[in-house]
């Protein structure tokens, strides 16, 4: 027993030896607690910052000197001092989560890293924070696949990973679980939202094995198959959210038991009738069915609760009546059931909606008289009732609607006056009543609607004058009166219509006069239809030398008289469009007779009259030149002596003479460009627009420019000064997709800009040819959108002031002979300046102005993005996408977007060889960034940098 026993002197060792065993044992349950790296929560944290965070400083409170990261910017810990939330969501951060070492953080319960600009994969690793409750990834530039890791997250209630490039399918095994790896299932789940990605397959059913599930979101996505007879098992889901998928079969008659109050299927492949129970149980509040092929009679007790406030179910093929439940719904915000086979007396089917904001009941055939029950929906700021059955007259209650800013009653069977009170709309911009059988005079007051943009009262029976008022609105920029009984002269007040842009039609009435010249101010005017009428007299010389924008012209069938004015626009019209007047010659291909000359002067007096007169002009005119040469030499003497630059800015009391000369193989001098262009002959017109007229030019060097005359008055010397500076900042603009600006003339009646050359022409001319579109494929599309995004930027954030273009539209986009895209024509361009209010005249190309700058006139750079958004789809459609924007943004409720390629995509390319899965992606998240451009309130659009940066991230 002795032998056992060990001395101090032994134990000593021993102890020591034990102590550095419990030492180490302690440290390795420590680094097991930090990950298994063996990092700390904050070394964890500082890693990822400095590898992978691009913006750095906004996270500048993470510094190496503190241990603790419990008092680092937007980090909560629990008492214990470890790392309970990480909230850095809205930072704009840039960067990956690669590298972000998730075993460092054991008690992680709420990860929040949304809207931001985060990329690249989510890692599987992440699935380690098995305490986690809150996830959310969503708004973000993530790719890949789903981890199916992510069923480690058993205690997880909100999971979000919506907006953002996800690909593949869902796995079923995140919501039954997967056994054989040790992952419990996503059991616990109340809200799973994967919407707007790009994931594919069919909904697996075991997502109704998600007992908790309150709501479900998968709008946006390519799926395809039927909906699960599954999702019924959820009886507790009251938001499932399927829209824009691919999605086909019937509704499964359990999803009516379920207490919804927010249920959207739009622009799916879904068929047969919708189940009559939806509804019926009290709680629904949204229902949005559009863009499918249903057919039946609508849910009659839809809403049965009161509490429906948005029932948006157009573009199918309902029939029967308009929902019973629907008459006494009060709570209606926004009712949508257009472009159906819907019958029903509209005096009887609707009742009072204090709230409603708008309703559209286009396309149906509904009949019967409008109620004056309409007053009470005074909030309301869109009416469309066009293309139905509709009698009676317009009820005098309508222009109570004082926040209405669009009414449509065309294509309807109305009777009675256009009420007198109509001005009294004061926010009204669209105003439709054509083709009805409306009687009387157009009524005065019309001219208070002073921010109208179209007017169409065309297709009717009016009678009397064009009242003069209709001179004061001064927005306008369609306006047709075709069709009437109009009589009387043409107010002269029509050429105060100077924003005029898409039409002014007054075809088919019996006006009589002469054309008044005034027309000539509507420079922005493209088409112009007088037809039909009796006009008379000659035709006015402004309308060929003054109204530069004009494409279509229509004269026929009046009293004319007289020359045809030598322009453009007359030169290239039909035959047609002179026939049948009183006297008109001209031109030989347009079918008229030449123009005799004026009776000469056949006595003796007379000739001798004119040989003194030549003899005296002659003299004059010799004198004038001699004095003229001596004024000149001693200019050019004076200018010497004085050693005077010859660029400089003129006195404002001389004639003004400013020449920027600038290098370009060589000088391009002022003759260069009269002799190129022949003293701008129209034969080298390549364009026009309201303000200027754009030329070809080859130079003596044999180099090509374009050369933008522009057309203005006069300007002194503070204005050529200004005008200068302003040329002289656009001329140093590199990017590569922006066409370059060489230099300006201003000298005497010639000002004009001298840009680089593109052979390809503008965008527009190549989208409407069939062959040259063809030409244009997906990836020559999707690089024109992306380099088209790109310039716009740099325009904004990159030029000291910003730049705002002001007419993004597909005639100011040129390509070269690669079929690239260029940004050109800055004659609309002006500077933002950040501490004025940047107000101007409306200026662009109609169909592209933002909405809120036809009433607020206010510029900002937003209205470029909006421009953008509608460039974007005219690119991906072949056209312009016209009522086609209304369709989209339709698909937004609140902070939701829901888009679908069906309808969008150029058919003339569909019709080749059907698109790879990539480039489909590709398109689809182009086609959300458009929409998000498109949204009318201007605050909520992205910058054009974001914009910029979220298509370079689609590859």
């Amino acid at each position: 027993m002795a032998k056992n026993n060990l001395s101090n002197t032994q134990l000593l060792p021993l102890a020591l030896i034990m102590s550095c065993v419990v030492l180490l044992l302690c440290n390795s349950q420590a680094a097991a607690a930090a990950g298994g790296q063996g990092l700390t929560e904050a070394q964890a944290l500082l890693q990822w910052k400095d590898k992978n965070i691009v913006n750095k400083s906004l996270l500048e409170s993470w510094r190496p000197e503190d241990t603790s990261p419990c008092k680092w910017f937007r980090i909560a810990c629990n008492p214990q001092g470890s790392v309970t939330n990480i909230t850095l969501s809205y930072l704009d951060i840039f960067g990956t989560i690669t590298d972000l070492d998730f075993h460092a953080f054991p008690n992680l319960i709420s990860l929040d890293l949304k809207v931001n600009y985060l990329s690249g994969t989510i890692p599987d690793s992440v699935g380690v924070l098995n305490k986690l409750v809150f996830f959310d990834l969503s708004t973000n530039l993530f790719n890949g696949t789903i981890p199916l890791s992510l069923a480690n997250f058993s205690k997880v209630i909100e999971f979000d990973i919506s907006r953002n490039y996800l690909t593949g399918g869902i796995d079923g095994r995140l919501f039954a679980g997967s056994p054989a790896h040790g992952l419990p299932g996503l059991v616990s789940i109340r809200r799973f939202l994967l919407q707007d990605n790009n994931l594919v397959g069919e909904i697996p059913p075991e997502i109704g094995n998600m007992k908790n599930l309150t709501l479900l979101a998968l709008d946006g996505n390519p799926l395809t198959g039927r909906i699960p007879e599954s999702l019924g098992n959820l009886t507790g889901m009251d938001i499932l959210r399927l829209a824009d998928c691919h999605l086909s079969g019937e509704i499964p008659e359990r999803i009516a038991r379920l207490p919804l109050r927010d249920f959207r299927l739009q622009y799916n492949r879904l068929t047969g009738e919708v189940p009559s129970g939806i509804g019926s149980l009290g709680t629904l509040v949204v229902l949005q069915l559009t863009g499918n092929n249903f057919t039946g009679s609508l849910p009659p007790q839809v809403c049965a609760g009161g509490k429906l406030m948005n029932l948006t179910v157009s573009d199918n093929g309902f029939t029967g009546p308009v929902p019973i439940s629907l008459k006494n719904c009060s709570s209606l915000y926004r009712l949508r059931l257009q472009n159906n086979r819907l019958e029903s007396d509209v005096g009887q089917a609707f009742g009072v909606y204090p709230n409603l904001t708008y309703i559209e009941l286009s396309n149906n055939s509904l009949y019967g008289e409008l109620s004056d029950e309409w007053r009470f929906s005074k909030d309301l700021y869109a009416m469309k009732l066009d293309r139905n059955l509709i009698s009676g007259e317009i009820p005098g209650a309508i222009p109570d609607l004082i926040n209405l800013n669009e009414l449509d009653l065309s294509y309807n069977r109305l009777v009675g006056r256009i009420p007198s009170n109509i001005g009294s709309l004061p926010k009204l911009l669209n105003l439709r009543l054509n083709d009805n059988m409306l009687a009387g005079t157009i009524p005065a007051s019309i001219g208070a609607l002073t921010n109208l943009v179209e007017l169409d009262l065309s297709n009717n029976s009016l009678t009397g004058s064009i009242p003069a008022e209709i001179g004061d609105c001064s927005r306008l920029q369609m306006l047709s009166l075709a069709r009437n009984g109009l009589d009387g002269a043409m107010p002269y007040q029509l050429g105060n219509l100077v924003y005029l842009q898409t039409l002014l039609d007054l075809s088919y009435n019996s006006l009589s006069g002469e054309i008044s010249p005034q027309l000539g101010k509507l420079k922005r005017l493209a088409a112009l239809n007088l037809s039909h009428n009796s006009f008379s007299g000659s035709i006015p010389k402004s309308l060929g030398e003054d109204m530069f924008s004009l494409l279509a012209i229509d004269l026929s069938y009046n009293q004319l008289e007289g020359s045809v004015p030598n322009s453009l626009v007359f030169n290239s019209s039909s035959p047609q469009a002179f026939r049948n007047n009183k006297g008109l010659c001209g031109f030989a291909h347009l079918g008229l007779e030449p123009c005799e000359e004026a009776p000469s002067e056949r006595s003796r007096g007379g000739s001798a009259s004119r040989r003194v007169v030549i003899a005296v002009v002659a003299s004059l005119a010799a004198a004038l030149f001699l004095a003229l040469l001596l004024i000149g030499i001693w200019i050019v003497r004076r200018s010497k002596e004085a050693g005077e630059d010859p660029e400089k800015i003129p006195d404002p009391a001389k004639r003004q003479n400013l020449f920027a000369q600038w290098n370009y193989d060589g000088k391009i001098v002022y003759e260069d460009i009269l002799e190129a262009t022949e003293n701008f002959d129209d034969k080298y017109l390549i364009g026009a627009g309201g303000s200027a007229k754009v030329y070809k030019a080859k130079l003596a060097n044999g180099d090509t420019v374009a050369v933008k005359k522009l057309v203005a008055a006069e300007m002194d010397a503070e204005e050529v000064k200004s005008f200068a500076n302003e040329v002289k900042t656009l001329t140093k603009i590199r990017q590569r997709s922006i066409v370059k600006l060489y230099g300006f003339c201003c000298k005497g009646e010639h000002t004009f800009l001298v840009y680089e050359f593109m052979e390809k022409g503008s965008l527009e001319g190549a989208l409407a040819d069939d062959g040259a579109s063809r030409e244009l494929g997906w990836g020559k599309r999707i690089e024109m959108i992306k380099s088209v995004a790109s310039a716009v930027a740099y325009l904004h954030h990159d030029c000291v002031p910003a730049i705002i273009h002001r007419d993004i539209s597909s005639k100011n986009i040129l390509l070269d002979s690669n079929l690239e895209a260029h940004v050109s024509d800055f004659g609309t361009a002006r500077f933002l300046k950040p501490d004025s209010s940047n107000w101007t005249a409306v200026v662009g190309t109609f169909g592209y102005i933002a909405p809120e700058f036809a009433y607020t006139m206010a510029v900002t750079e937003k209205c470029d993005v909006y421009s953008f958004g509608v460039l974007t789809l005219e690119i991906l459609m072949g056209r312009h996408p016209r009522e086609d924007i209304d369709r989209l943004l339709d698909r937004w409720d609140s902070d939701e977007e829901d888009v679908n390629l069906k309808g969008v995509l150029d058919a003339r390319l569909m019709r080749g060889d059907p698109m790879s899965q990539k480039t489909e992606q590709q398109l689809r998240s182009i086609v959300k960034i458009a929409v998000s451009c498109l949204v009318e309130d201007p605050r909520i659009r992205p910058s054009m940098q974001v914009v910029s940066q979220m298509l370079q991230n689609i590859e």
